[in-house]
């Protein structure tokens, strides 16, 4: 019974002999069992190599991480170089995160958002989360700048007013609109009122649109929309009537223009009500007409007034004949 329980214990140690064995170490590509055991690792990132640590992979909980682990399954070519299926052109960028922390983000918003796509591929959170500042910074910094649309046609000054959801301020301008010659102080004025536009475009510019029209009919004047219709307006030009010939005027009213500006606000963010009205018709003192202008209000319906402020035309007093009532021309 000895004998023959030996010899089935050799056939069966034959048997087990002869079945095939795994053959891990015979293929040219394997999958990794984890990484752990080794100090370095070799990867190959769509034919871009890298060699780092496995410390350097491990540092955040990321794809990169389970593939030292094992958890995440990877493929090993035979020259033990652990092959990963994506694009090797920002993966440096990553190592380099991994290593220090941080890491230059490129300036280019196409750039930059495709280190973000990487970034989350390998779910490398604190990369993410320094390519979602960079872009934010990005955005900011294009909002902070400054664009003044220029009107070219009424159909698409209509258009920009009525879809804008900010109150908008209008310049016209156009100084070669005028049939007679100007005073002395025109073209003076004329440049104040650009630079205080420039000025109020830098204050305001994040809370109301600016657009400018130099094709307009007026030489210069200022128009106030908000919700879409025109709320108030500015002319600064006026016909003076001397005694041998008529000239342009411009004024500069800079008082009423940043008044009117102020008080377009409240259409800001649709926040006008009952009480802006009223906001809007009770002027004080402070908010007195001066000397040369006039106020025309055309009642359109209730609180559906537009508001225009015009420099009256006027003899200057200098050529008065002796004796002469100044005499106003509307």
């Amino acid at each position: 019974m000895s004998a023959e329980a030996s010899v089935g214990g050799r056939d069966a140690d034959s048997v087990r002999s002869a079945a095939p064995q795994p053959a891990c170490h015979s293929t040219d590509e394997r999958r990794n069992p984890g990484l752990m055991g080794s100090k370095y690792v070799k990867l190959n990132v769509g034919g871009s190599l890298h060699y780092t640590t496995i410390q350097t992979l491990s540092k955040e909980d990321s794809l990169l991480r389970s593939i030292c682990t094992g958890i995440t399954a990877a493929t090993i070519d035979s020259e033990g170089w652990v092959v990963l299926e994506r694009s090797g052109r920002h993966f440096g960028l990553v190592l380099n995160f991994l290593r220090d922390g941080s890491v230059p983000l490129p300036e280019d918003h196409r750039e930059l958002d495709e280190v973000l796509k990487e970034a989350q591929y390998y779910r490398v959170q604190g990369l993410v989360q320094h390519c979602l500042n960079a872009m934010q910074k990005q955005q900011d910094i294009f909002e902070s700048v400054c664009r003044i649309p220029m009107i070219t046609s009424a159909k698409e000054e209509q258009k920009m007013i009525a879809t804008c959801r900010k109150p908008v301020v209008k310049l016209q301008n156009n100084r070669g609109n005028n049939k007679y010659s100007y005073t002395s102080n025109s073209d003076d004025n004329l440049l104040k009122n650009i630079e205080l536009f420039d000025k109020l475009v830098l204050r305001f510019n994040n809370r109301v649109l600016f657009v400018k029209d130099v094709l307009g009919d007026e030489i210069c004047c200022w128009s106030f929309y908000g919700e879409g219709r025109k709320i108030a307006e500015v002319c600064c030009t006026s016909i003076v009537y001397a005694t041998e010939k008529k000239q342009t005027k411009v004024e500069f009213p800079e008082a009423r223009i940043f008044e009117e500006t102020l008080n377009i606000l409240i259409y800001e963010n649709n926040r006008s009500g009952p009480g802006a009205f009223h906001l809007l018709d009770s002027r004080g003192s402070g908010s007195s007409l001066g000397a040369g202008q006039s106020e025309e209000e055309g009642a359109a319906g209730g609180d559906r007034r537009v508001r225009r402020i015009h420099v009256r035309r006027h003899i200057m007093h200098d050529e008065r004949g002796h004796g002469q009532q100044t005499v106003y021309k509307d």
